[in-house]
């Protein structure tokens, strides 16, 4: 048993807390770039750069090499094709809606692992976890219930019902995904997950180069200057948030850290209203308490009944785009 000492633990918070910081700041560049570009080039873009802290990561720990053995290349490209969808429906969501919103509706991702788990792994999921699951759906019920006021968003009710069911069809996506780690991480390393994430996510983003990407210029004259910096910064800080949370579990348990992922709503509301006045009704603030306490106790039970999970699997299991 690993032991650490307070100091491990006060490393471990500030280093996750960056980790979300550095998520949210993906999600900021995403959100700008989101009606300037196509969701596949963004997506391409944030995969492929983030490449650059990844790779300089696992040459340090010299694993670069054994990054890429794998016994199961087929269960990767499926865990793949499930990211490719989680991400572009998160990148759709964001570039429509506030980014505090859609942080809050993808944090009922761990609650929809539990009801899958149960169905497909034969987890036995007893009273108190489907109490918390239901709780937490009924949360996201209360943050969409601003959404209905169609006489308010009568003029743009399309975007936001995409945008709406693209949030919750990443949580989704996301939730089946960590399924298919957990069946991974009982054979690969993670190393090789995130490798084979990242160039599954940045191959489905190419694909859609014959649909018509936008090439920024380098003309100081207009922003695309900008508009460049954040294709590649949004890259970069997903790579680099990746990183930071993988490396912070090596001075805390996963069962300490995991309740400082919901500081990214917190970030999600400063950054939203800094750079684009985003003001999250008070009725999604609500309902993104009720989701987020309905986590932490799945994870708190999780902890009371014994259910250990491998620390690889809770640093990569669902990676924000």
């Amino acid at each position: 048993m690993t032991e650490y000492s307070q100091r491990d633990f006060i490393t471990a918070a500030l280093m996750k807390l960056g980790a979300a910081f550095l998520f949210a700041t993906m999600a900021v560049q995403v959100r700008y770039l989101g009606d300037k570009f196509p969701v596949g080039q963004v997506i391409f873009f944030r995969a492929i750069f983030a490449f650059v802290p990844i790779l300089i990561f696992y040459a340090v720990l010299g694993e670069l090499a054994k990054s890429w053995q794998t016994e199961r290349f087929f269960s990767h490209v499926q865990r793949g094709t499930l990211s490719i969808a989680s991400s572009f429906c998160y990148f759709g969501a964001l570039a429509r809606l506030p980014i505090v919103d859609v942080t809050a509706i993808s944090f009922v991702t761990p609650l929809i692992v539990v009801v899958l788990a149960a169905v497909f792994l034969k987890e036995v999921v007893h009273m108190y976890r489907w109490t918390a699951v239901i709780i937490g759906f009924s949360g996201v019920i209360v943050m969409l219930v601003p959404y209905m006021d169609i006489s308010k968003h009568a003029a743009m009710s399309a975007a936001l019902g995409a945008g709406l069911t693209l949030a919750i069809c990443n949580a989704v996506f996301s939730a089946i995904a960590v399924i298919q780690v957990r069946r991974l991480t009982r054979t690969e390393t993670t190393s090789s997950i995130v490798i084979y994430f990242s160039m599954f996510i940045a191959l489905g983003g190419l694909v859609t180069l014959p649909l018509g990407w936008i090439w920024p210029t380098f003309s100081w004259v207009s922003p695309t200057p900008f508009e460049l910096a954040a294709l590649i910064g949004a890259g970069i800080a997903g790579g680099a948030a990746h990183i930071i949370t993988t490396s912070s579990h090596h001075y805390a348990p996963a069962s300490f850290l995991v309740s400082f992922d919901y500081s990214s709503m917190i970030w999600g509301f400063l950054l939203g209203y800094l750079f684009f006045g985003e003001i999250p009704a008070a009725l999604v603030a609500v309902g993104a308490v009720i989701v987020a306490g309905a986590g932490l106790f799945v994870v708190w039970r999780e902890r009371q009944l014994g259910l250990k999970r491998p620390e690889s699997e809770q640093e990569i299991a669902a990676p924000r785009g």
